[in-house]
This record gives C-alpha cells, structure tokens and sequence, in this order.
C-alpha cells in the first residue's frame, strides 16, 4: 500500500477529469497526426464510452504541463476513467445538482487559463487549437459536466469521513524513511492590491483620442486595422489589427463590451466603450447570429503619480486596521482587494495544486524584491508593481510562513501529512463503495486493452484494488 501514497498524490489530485481533458479538446487539432486514423473504443460504461483519442490526449498534455508520466499510464488513465463514469452515472440516478452556470463558470475559468497559458493572447490560443473559443467550449462542455457530476459524487461519498491525530502519525510512521521527500522552501504569502482609476481629465482625454480615430476610419484617412496596428494597447490583437472572435453567449468577455459589439451592424464602429480594461472603439466586420469578427482599439488612461499616491494612502490606513487588530488580514482582502482571484479563492496566492504553498520561483519579480525584506509574521508597506505590460497596481503583502529546506516531517509539515492520510482514508471509503457498485453496472472494455492493463480485468472482476 504505502509503494503506491506519492504515486496517488499525483493521480488522484490530477485525475482525467475536467483539467486534462479539457486540454486535450482545446489541443486536439495540434495534437493529430496528418494521417487520418479511425478512433477506437477503449471501454463502454452504461451507455458511455471511453476513445482511445481522449486516453491518448490526456497523456500528452501530461507531459506539456510537465509532469512525469508512469510506463502503464495508459492504464491507470483508462481506470480512472471507468471510475469516473461510473460515479457519473451514480451522480445522474441520486439527481445530484450540477447546473448549467456552474458547467460554464468552469468553461470559463479554464479558457481564462489557457489563454494566459499563451501570455494573454486569445488569438494565439484559438490558433493552436484550430478552433475560435466558442467551438473549444462547445466541445469541451460535455466532458466538464460528467467530471463535476462526478466530483459531485466523489464528495457525496466522503462528506462525512474524518482523521484524528493518532492516524495521521500512524500514516507517517508506516512511509519509509527513505521514502520521504524533500521540500525546498516554501512560503504562504498573501496580498491586498488596489489598481489605481485614471483621473476622469485623463479620461476624457482617451475619449476624445478614441473619437478622433473613428473620423479618421469613417473619412478612410486610414483603415480600422491599420490604425488597430499603431495605437492599440491590446497586445493579444493589436498585430493581427484588433481582430476578435466574439459569442454572444460567453462569458470570458466583458459583458459591457460584448453588449456594445452585438448592437453593431456590419461594417458600424461604436462611440468608445468603458470595460474593465479601458476603453475600446469597436468595428463590426461580421456577424452571423450569435457569432460575430470584430475588431477592436483598446486604449488605457495612464495612471500618474497622483492616482498611485492616492492608492498608496488607501492601502496605508487598511495596513493600520489590520496591526491594530480592527480587522484581519482575510477580512480586510474581501473588503478592499481588487485582485479578482482573492474574490474567489482568497488573498493567498496558490500553487498549481490549489495550496497555499509556493516556492520564490512561483512569485512574480516585484513579489520576491519585496518579500526579501521581509520577516515572517510581517505586513509590508503598500508597494507599486507591474500587473502586467500595460497596468500599475500598490498592494500589500503579508509573509504567513517560511519554511526552510527540510525532509518531510511531523513538526513542519503535520498539515500537509495530514491532507495526505485524510486524502488516502478518503480513498479508501471511496475504493469501498466502488467495489460494491462496480458490478451493478453494465461495463465492456476492448479485449486488446484488458490484455495491456490487467488492472482493468481486475477492476471489472470486483477483485481488490486500491484506485
């Protein structure tokens, strides 16, 4: 058993569920080879199937975020594959909720992430994939709702399962010592940011700049896409001249842009438009439905240094409360920070596994000359950063924690030890109810695949095994 805990640290934070099968839908144009190969069927659950093309993609993508990929991955992917399904199906019979917004809250977060994955560049994205991201969604909407459904199982299944102290010092004991990874340092690090706004003069005169260019497209002294080329700080499009692929019905845009878009008519430019990001002139070169090619000029009032002061003051006196105890550092995030991931996951800044522990090569530059002055326990004065290439923030960074190198153990990582035999008791109530429901389900898997991967014969003869 204890051969296979780091082995189930990797497979059951990252199974084949939403993440890797997402990627693969969004690459899958990349990832084919130029000789058309019929697909095959690896396995049959109910009424759903498993292709060898989503096994073999998800393999892939593996590899392109890094990871290390086992000799029989195949196999365990193709097992955690069946489970999937099954806890799928389960999830449909007991009506567990998944709705519809929470299908496409997902769709969204992950193309948010895959176009920062293309250093913010949607076009770049849509490119790589073959698709715009409308299809990208379309085809990865029905793989994101079996995964939640089946996540929604999985919880419903270890809601209620609990450790105590004493099992997860037997849970430590039991790994060999020489077994023990070694962690580099590691930090917890939060932070509150403020975007400093532009002065309304600053505005008004980006406003008049905007329509200034409108007359010059409508006299045609120069083409929308040329004048996109020179002045738009939109650095995903300004090359291919402001060009955008728009749904109406998406929600990664901003929803003031979007609606300004689709009240154009082919050929139309609007007045400027306020989103999020600045302001915009947008050109309607095509529109069909709710599909729409437009292109855009984005322009960003400059901050000067009286907005930054200003934000500066701001973060100062939320510093103050949280020294003098009026509110914490948690409190004072969800009131004041800006930064739209502390909205949903806190002020904390995460690792890719979703933990609040990263090492200084995971923090943006302005981070680490700041932290680097810093003692553990501290707030530091507001600083100015770099948001990106176009936008100034000021926040404050609190230093939770340090840790120094070290070989796991009790005393410096009881938290993470912990997670691990309350993730491996969680396995096994699950292991548990999967062998009792296994055989109540219709599953076929292809004779050639049970032959590679004689787990598979094991998983559906309900023999023991640990998932």
């Amino acid at each position: 058993m204890m051969k296979s805990i780091f082995e189930f640290m990797f497979f059951y934070k990252k199974p084949i569920a939403v993440f890797f099968l997402f990627f693969g839908c969004v690459l899958s144009a990349q990832a084919q080879p130029k000789k058309v190969v019929a697909d095959k069927i690896l396995g049959i659950v109910g009424d759903r199937i498993i292709l060898q093309s989503d096994i073999q993609n998800s393999i892939s993508d593996i590899v392109r975020q890094g990871g290390a990929v086992p000799d029989n991955a195949a196999c365990i992917l193709t097992e955690q594959a069946i489970v999937s399904k099954v806890l799928m199906l389960q999830a449909e019979k007991d009506s567990l909720p998944v709705t519809d917004e929470e299908v496409e809250a997902e769709l969204d977060q992950r193309i948010r992430y895959f176009i920062n994955q293309m250093g913010g560049n949607q076009q770049a994205l849509e490119e790589v994939a073959g698709k715009t991201i409308y299809q990208i969604k379309d085809d990865a909407r029905a793989s994101v709702k079996e995964n939640k459904l089946a996540s929604a199982m999985r919880s419903k299944i270890v809601e209620n399962v609990r450790i105590t102290p004493n099992e997860v010092k037997d849970f430590f004991d039991k790994i060999p010592k020489d077994s023990l990874p070694f962690f580099e340092s590691e930090l917890e690090v939060g932070q509150i940011v403020v975007y400093p706004k532009a002065s309304r003069d600053l505005e008004k005169y980006i406003i008049e700049e905007l329509n200034n260019y409108k007359k010059q497209v409508e006299t045609k002294v120069i083409s929308f896409a040329e004048l996109a080329k020179r002045v738009s700080q939109d650095p995903g499009t300004k090359d291919q001249g402001g060009q955008l692929q728009l749904n109406r019905n998406d929600k990664i845009w901003d929803p003031t842009f979007l609606a300004a878009a689709f009240r154009l008519k082919d050929g139309e430019i609007s007045a400027p438009v306020k989103s999020k990001f600045g302001y915009h002139l947008i050109q309607m070169v095509e529109r069909n439905g709710d599909d729409a090619v437009i292109r855009h000029i984005l322009r960003i009032p400059p901050v000067t240094n009286v907005e930054i002061n200003e934000a500066i003051a701001k973060l100062d006196s939320v510093r103050s409360k949280i020294i003098a105890g009026s509110i914490n550092f948690k409190e004072a995030a969800g009131k004041y920070s800006e930064d739209e991931q502390a909205k949903f996951s806190g002020p904390f800044i995460l690792n890719r596994d979703g933990a609040p522990y990263v090492t200084i090569d995971q923090l943006d530059k302005d981070m680490v000359t700041t932290i680097s002055k810093m003692k553990v326990g501290e707030y530091s004065q507001p600083v100015v950063f770099d948001a990106d290439q176009t936008k100034k923030g000021v926040r404050i960074v609190y230093l939770k924690s340090r840790s120094e190198p070290h070989r796991m153990n009790l005393h410096d990582d009881y938290s993470k030890i912990s997670q691990l035999a309350l993730d491996q008791k969680k396995n096994e109530a699950l292991q548990k109810w999967l062998e009792a429901k296994i055989p109540t389900y219709y599953i076929m898997i292809d004779e050639q695949t049970k032959k590679d991967c004689p787990n598979l014969a094991k998983l559906i003869e309900g023999e023991k095994k640990a998932f």
